[in-house]
């Protein structure tokens, strides 16, 4: 999911197929929200709001902002607001570092998103301005040396060609993340570094697939005819570590917080 970068193109539909482990994993999280009836909830990086909708049968209001239009589109369509969960929820296309609330938000959510904003100072101060004080600020991104395998030899076979891109996302630790949240008026209450290794879908096709999906600025300055040889040159190089029994497995870690809002 994303408050996702402008330059990045989504497609919904093969989000949601897929790569729909994103937000699967991201279920275990609504635990740590604990979402209660009556509860007013800002989910930042929604995407195709499967999650927003979970939260919403809680009882809770939700408000799902993402910077993709098309996800949000595709939000809308699923959510439709003649189902007596879905009209709790509310889906806004918005930029996550500039977002003002008519009025305090309970708790904020965010599952697989922040690591895609390239200014984490303004998302983490629109979050504490979104809420009340006392409110809650649940999320989970990628964490420090996240995809690390992958990152590297996509970087490495760039660099042997001549190209210098590098990966957009924010991968923190928790010793760079807590104090960060610190400055912004949280006090952080759990923070969790883990990893959890991740099946691709689509069998062999499944590396490609998520780098096609997830990876796209690497590729910005390559040329279509080149495409396919560095991903072919990145599973080779790949494939005795991360592909087992006709699947391909990503080394992903995580970070998971749980963070209160304090008094100003």
């Amino acid at each position: 999911m994303g408050p996702h970068q402008d330059d990045q193109p989504w497609d919904p539909d093969a989000y949601d197929g897929s790569h729909a482990f994103v937000y699967e994993y991201g279920e275990s999280l609504l635990d740590r929200l604990d979402p209660r009836p009556d509860d007013r909830i800002l989910d930042i990086g929604c995407g195709t709001g499967h999650l927003t909708n979970e939260i919403a049968a809680s009882g809770a209001t939700v408000v799902g902002i993402d910077q993709s239009e098309a996800m949000i589109e595709q939000a809308r369509s699923s959510n439709p607001t003649s189902d007596s969960s879905s009209s709790r929820c509310s889906f806004v296309r918005a930029d996550a570092t500039d977002f003002s609330a008519d009025e305090p938000f309970d708790a904020v959510f965010s599952n697989a998103a922040l690591h895609w904003i390239t200014d984490q100072d303004g998302v983490l101060e629109s979050a504490r301005d979104a809420l009340r004080p006392g409110g809650r600020f649940v999320a989970e991104l990628g964490g420090a040396n996240n995809v690390q395998l992958i990152v590297d030899a996509l970087e490495t076979e760039l660099r042997s060609r001549g190209y210098d891109n590098e990966h957009p996302w924010c991968f923190p630790s928790i010793g760079e993340y807590a104090p960060r949240l610190e400055s912004h008026g949280f006090e952080v209450r759990m923070a969790r570094l883990f990893d959890r290794p991740t099946t691709l879908e689509d069998g062999a096709g499944g590396l490609a697939n998520w780098i096609g999906m997830f990876g796209e600025e690497f590729f910005e300055s390559v040329p279509d005819d080149e495409r396919d040889e560095i991903i072919g040159a990145v599973e080779d190089e790949l494939r005795p570590a991360l592909f087992r029994d006709g699947s391909w497995t990503a080394d992903y870690r995580r970070l998971r917080f749980v963070a209160v809002a304090v008094d100003d």
